[in-house]
């Protein structure tokens, strides 16, 4: 717990950022959620629900997989947004954001930080470009196609956004927090998949198939638990 604060501390401008992406989600997903249902934003279940599935997304967070088309000390492949999604489709989109938000937080205070806030920062904004949009969309309208449809959207910008964030943003950052020049993290990557050449290429061989692939798995694995799920967590028969 005392290397959390000090690492807190030690990257205190880089965690204020982190906080007000938190914020400004917590607010769309709030905004969108009353106006799309009429239902109540935060119960007792939803409460317990959300704490639950944080717990189990943080688990996930903590097995990690490497690929073969990136540098595995850099970019890992996990799962943890699954359980967000299925609450998200339960409870809604604010009740899929507090389960990034909780489960990105209890993994830094279990492990700590070796990427500087980084790689949390990333995992949040970049989990939340898939649960807001397909949380969203089937909050619009609870049907089987409609979440179909919304797993297929957030898959879709979980891709592209993933793409843009690195590029544009993430990358960068790593390189300038670590005192490295981007290119060096392209020849990282170019040790481990010839096609990658630039940060152009970077990301539309890298880190798009890792969105991809990771919005599929967590698509097709909620569509198919999530009916059989729904009357539990939903305390219906």
């Amino acid at each position: 717990m005392s290397n959390f604060f000090s690492q807190l501390a030690e990257h205190s401008l880089f965690a204020l950022e982190f906080l007000g992406i938190i914020v400004a989600l917590f607010i769309v997903a709030y905004v969108v959620e009353k106006i799309a249902s009429k239902e109540k934003i935060l119960t007792t279940r939803s409460v317990a629900v959300t704490g639950i599935f944080a717990a189990l997304s943080t688990i996930l967070m903590l097995f990690e997989f490497p690929v073969f088309f990136l540098p595995p000390d850099m970019y890992k492949l996990d799962f943890s947004e699954l359980p967000a999604l299925i609450a998200g489709f339960a409870y809604g989109p604010v009740v899929g954001v507090m389960i990034e938000f909780i489960k990105v937080l209890l993994k830094t205070m279990i492990k700590g930080t070796h990427t500087a806030f980084v790689g949390e920062f990333a995992n949040f904004a970049v989990g939340c470009s898939f649960i807001l949009p397909a949380t969203i969309c089937y909050r619009l309208k609870k049907s089987r196609t409609t979440a179909i449809i919304s797993c297929v959207l957030g898959t879709v910008i979980i891709t592209i956004f993933g793409s843009l964030f690195n590029a544009v943003y993430l990358i960068p950052a790593f390189a300038s927090m670590f005192g490295m020049p981007v290119d060096a993290i392209i020849g990282a990557g170019h040790e481990v998949n010839k096609n990658i050449t630039d940060l152009t290429s970077f990301v539309l061989w890298g880190v798009a198939p890792l969105n991809l692939i990771k919005g599929s798995i967590n698509s097709v694995v909620t569509l198919l638990l999530y009916k059989k799920l729904r009357p539990i967590l939903k305390g219906t028969k």
